[in-house]
């Protein structure tokens, strides 16, 4: 018996045991699951994010996997259109569905609003994207704070797909940034017709540090640095996204002899616990109350034990 309308998510920290558990509370709830990883929606980009094997998808049907192949860019508006289908779907099918992931901007998604309606044409990326090439970053920020005079620009001075975004949206709509996220903050949450209920998963430290180092070594073992340098000629290096994320970022590294064999894995498993630390601000912001589950080292984890939060 289905749910009702209410969405459910799943998320946590790398490596906290997201995956198993979301495949049990799926198949004893008659619910899909809709992966958010901004990573695994690349076809071939597999092992780094730990995609669920075929008898996995055959047990519980899942979403949101292989949408694209690496070569080709995508975006959170074009995940949250998909999204909005699955989720109609699903529904529409009486049974219910499981949001699971770790990817931040991919979950914040579901509850308020990501994207403006501001239209950027073709002409203004290329131009946008020519200054970037010929300039780099101090290019951007030239034009930005030209456009933004006199206010801060309130962004991450050193991310260029953030500056490259917002240069953009100056020029698309005519407006300074201060007046665009005055009427981003206007705009209708997202899913509003739909419940939401949601838990993230957490390890103590000596746990999860352990279950990193086994991660990595189990990734490497099975292949990562043979499936990165078959994504790089499919043009890995060109997606930015794709190419600066853990596990993929290192082995680029390796392929290009910037870091040694040795190296490789104790670089991986610094990257992913610079990303958990990334990862459990943004839960305890995104996810507040007592959403958080923190295991302790051996513990056998049950679907009984997830107390469902709605939040703030």
């Amino acid at each position: 018996m289905a749910l009702g309308p209410t969405l459910y998510f799943l998320g946590g920290v790398t490596a906290s045991g997201k995956s198993g558990l979301a495949l049990k509370w799926a198949e004893e709830n008659n619910a899909e699951i809709l992966s958010c990883d901004s990573i695994a929606i690349y076809r071939g980009m597999d092992l780094g994010s730990a995609k669920p094997t075929c008898e996995e998808r055959e047990r519980v049907a899942h979403h949101g996997l292989d949408l694209t192949v690496v070569g080709d860019g995508y975006d959170v508006s074009r995940y949250l259109e998909y999204s909005r289908a699955v989720v109609e779907q699903v529904y529409s099918r009486g049974r219910s569905l499981l949001v699971v992931g770790g990817s931040g901007f991919y979950l914040q998604s579901f509850f308020e609003p990501v994207i403006d309606e501001v239209e950027v044409t073709d002409e203004i990326r290329t131009e946008v994207r020519e200054l970037f090439d010929q300039e780099g970053i101090t290019g951007l920020l030239a034009q930005l704070d030209s456009f933004n005079a006199g206010e801060p620009l309130e962004l991450d001075r050193k991310n260029p797909q953030r500056l490259i975004r917002a240069l953009e949206r100056c020029l698309g709509s005519g407006l300074r940034l201060s007046e665009l996220r005055r009427r981003f903050r206007a705009l209708p949450a997202p899913f509003s017709d739909y419940g939401k209920k949601r838990i993230w998963l957490d390890r103590t430290e000596p746990d999860l540090s352990s279950r990193i180092e086994e991660r990595t070594k189990e990734m490497i073992s099975r292949g990562l640095v043979k499936e990165t340098e078959a994504l790089v000629a499919e043009g890995l290096l060109e997606n930015h996204s794709a190419c600066s994320s853990v596990g993929y970022r290192e082995c680029s590294a390796f392929l290009r002899g910037e870091i040694s064999e040795a190296d490789l894995a104790p670089s991986i498993t610094r990257s992913t616990r610079q990303l958990v630390a990334k990862q459990r601000k943004w839960f305890r912001k995104a996810f507040p109350g007592e959403s958080r589950l923190l295991l302790e080292e051996g513990y056998q984890l049950a679907t009984t034990d997830l107390k469902w939060s709605s939040g703030a």
